[in-house]
């Protein structure tokens, strides 16, 4: 009798889990036929005729971008951009552009590109792509026609200064965004990484090399500028900070469920050989930025320098739709390896500088030797040299000379120690 007592009350579980189950299918269908019933009134009453595929995808945005800011639904055209910035390459010409005066102004060409060879210059203008003005345009709109695929041809025509407008005939071929770039200042590498796509790890090594192979012995440590750098790749975030730690946890990642967590950690060999880092960061830092600055962080292997970090601590996961394009969805956090999650609250820098405008105090007037009268003047100096320099405004990078300074106090220091 008990067992068959225990069997009833089972069954009555299972009535009770399959009618809640029933109830919630019911009330799905219910709320799937108001959204068919909306989507036929718009059709049959709103003031413009509006295609079905345009209601679809606007329906679909509004159900993820309602989630958080960074789920979305990316149509083909957006999910194969995306692709591109990911790579890291594509068919184009080579050339860094910006919109000036309703024409593509050339900024820099790209060394080792179909624009560098043909010899096109910082400061020419871009105002037809075969024989097509630009006037008109937009930048996405130019860049687009400039890009296609590789070996296929474009004329350009050029306006350079003051001379008469030149056509030039380029062939395109795959590009390499550069994710990375570096220079060096006296004694010091400093290495920009405005983006985390699969060329930043690459990019990376090269630019260590080049400052190497230019310093040799002489290098006393490495900034690694981050600001203004919206993240990109997770794989690409932890190669990078693998590149300065020697050992321990560089990220984790958890989703909905227990069994989703990942931990990534850490392989042997320091690219730098251990020589100190100072990392740059401001509030245009996120996400893959905020992983490399958090780990660096956590393991005392740099000094962050800047300001606040933009706080996203999310991990999206792309999920192509055949024939549809694809759906961006937030599918975990992340915690830095102290276990911490920047959600929101970014990354505090070790040593908080905001970037200033340089500018010389204005002094009262004083009397000068040349005011007195009958003074004696100066043979040597030139009639072209008398007088007040105007006051200058100096637009200066205030948080990189201070993570200069910092460096070079950091190489006194250990000189000393030693």
């Amino acid at each position: 009798m008990q067992q068959i007592f225990k069997t009833a009350i089972a069954a009555s579980f299972s009535l009770m889990l399959a009618m809640e189950a029933q109830a919630q299918n019911d009330n799905t269908f219910r709320q799937l036929e108001l959204f068919g019933d909306v989507f036929e009134r718009v059709r049959a009453a709103y003031v413009d005729q509006v295609g079905d595929d345009t209601l679809i995808e606007a329906a679909i945005n509004g159900m993820l971008n309602d989630l958080d800011p960074h789920s979305a639904y990316l149509n083909k055209k957006t999910y194969d951009d995306m692709q591109v910035q990911i790579r890291g390459d594509f068919g184009g010409l080579g050339i860094e552009v910006t919109m000036d005066r309703g024409l593509v102004k050339v900024v820099s060409p790209i060394d080792d590109t179909p624009a560098h060879q043909a010899g096109l210059k910082p400061g020419d203008y871009i105002s037809h792509l075969d024989g097509e003005a630009i006037m008109g345009m937009n930048l996405a709109q130019a860049v687009e026609k400039m890009r296609g695929p590789v070996n296929t041809d474009i004329v350009l025509t050029i306006r350079r200064e003051d001379q008469e407008p030149f056509d030039v005939t380029l062939t395109r071929a795959v590009i390499q965004i550069q994710s990375v770039r570096s220079r060096v200042e006296k004694n010091i590498g400093y290495i920009r990484i405005t983006s985390f796509n699969a060329q930043t790890q690459p990019g990376l090594k090269r630019a260590i090399g080049k400052i190497t192979e230019e310093l040799g012995d002489e290098v006393v440590g490495y900034i690694i500028d981050l600001r203004n750098n919206p993240g990109g790749l997770l794989s690409q975030a932890v190669s990078v900070s693998d590149s300065f730690l020697e050992r321990g946890e560089i990220v984790s990642t958890r989703g909905r469920n227990e069994g989703e967590a990942s931990r990534f950690n850490a392989s042997s060999g320091d690219m730098v050989n251990g020589l100190p880092l100072v990392v740059l960061i401001n509030g245009g830092s996120a996400s893959a930025s905020e992983i490399v600055a958090g780990a660096l962080q956590d393991h005392r292997r740099a000094i962050l320098v800047g300001t606040r970090s933009f706080g996203k601590g999310s991990v999206q996961t792309i999920m192509p739709i055949p024939g549809a394009g694809a759906m961006r969805l937030t599918t975990a956090r992340y915690y830095t390896p102290s276990g911490r999650s920047i959600q929101q609250t970014g990354i505090e820098p070790d040593i908080a500088v905001e970037q200033v405008r340089l500018q010389p105090l204005e002094e009262r007037q004083r009397t000068r030797e040349a005011d007195l009268r009958n003074a004696l003047t100066n043979e040597d100096r030139t009639s072209e040299e008398v007088g007040t320099p105007d006051q200058a405004v100096v637009v200066a990078d205030y948080q990189l000379t201070r993570a200069i300074d910092l460096l070079r106090g950091i190489s006194l220091y250990r000189v000393r120690a030693e």
